[in-house]
C-alpha cells in the first residue's frame, strides 16, 4: 500500500470516528440524565405542594366567610320582628303605660342583644350626616329646612343593619335638596 491510500484510510478512519462520536453525543443529548430527571421531578413536586397550600387557603377563607355569613337569611327575616318591636315601643311609651313598657323593653332588650352576639350591628344614622350612596339608600328628597343640611340626611326612615362587616340592609333614608 502506498503512502496515499494509509492517509486515505486513516481520514475515512477518522471521520468514521467523528461520525460516531457525534452520533453518540446527539442521543446523549436527546436523553436528559438522571441529574436532569431529578430536578424534572423536584420541580413537579413543588410546584404541586404550591398548588396544594393555595388550595388550603382559599377554602379556609372560603369557609370562614361563610361561617360569618350562615346566619344572614335568619337574620334579614328577624328584622322587621325588631321594626315592630320599636313601633310598639313608640306607641307603648305616648300610653304611658309603665309595666308594659318595661315588659316589652326587656324583651326588646334580649332579642337585641341575642342578635349582637351573633354579629348583628344597627348601623347608625343622624340628621346632618353625609350621604353615602355606598351604605345609605336615599327613598326621597325633600327641601332642606336648612342650609347646613342641603346634600345631607335629613331623616332615617328604616334602621340598616349589617352582619359581621356585610350590609344585609341598608338604612333608608331622606335626603335635603
Amino acid at each position: 500500500m502506498s503512502k496515499e491510500e494509509k492517509i486515505q484510510e486513516e481520514e475515512i478512519k477518522n471521520t468514521e470516528q467523528q461520525a460516531q462520536t457525534e452520533e453518540n453525543q446527539e442521543v446523549a443529548k436527546d436523553e436528559p440524565t438522571a441529574e436532569e430527571l431529578i430536578q424534572q421531578e423536584k420541580d413537579k413536586y413543588l410546584r404541586l405542594f404550591a398548588e396544594f397550600e393555595n388550595y388550603k387557603k382559599r377554602t379556609t377563607r372560603e369557609r370562614i366567610e361563610l361561617f360569618k355569613t350562615a346566619s344572614q337569611e335568619l337574620m334579614t327575616s328577624l328584622l322587621p320582628i325588631m321594626d315592630d318591636f320599636d313601633r310598639g315601643l313608640t306607641e307603648i311609651k305616648k300610653a304611658k303605660d309603665k309595666e308594659l313598657l318595661k315588659g316589652m323593653q326587656l324583651i326588646s332588650d334580649k332579642l337585641k342583644s341575642t342578635l349582637q352576639s351573633k354579629g348583628l350591628s344597627e348601623i347608625k344614622v343622624k340628621p346632618g350626616d353625609a350621604f353615602d350612596s355606598e351604605i345609605h339608600d336615599a327613598i326621597t328628597q325633600i327641601p332642606a329646612p336648612s342650609d347646613k343640611l342641603k346634600g345631607k340626611i335629613v331623616d332615617a326612615v328604616e334602621k340598616g343593619y349589617k352582619l359581621g362587616d356585610k350590609i344585609i340592609r341598608h338604612p333608608k333614608v331622606v335626603i335635603g335638596q
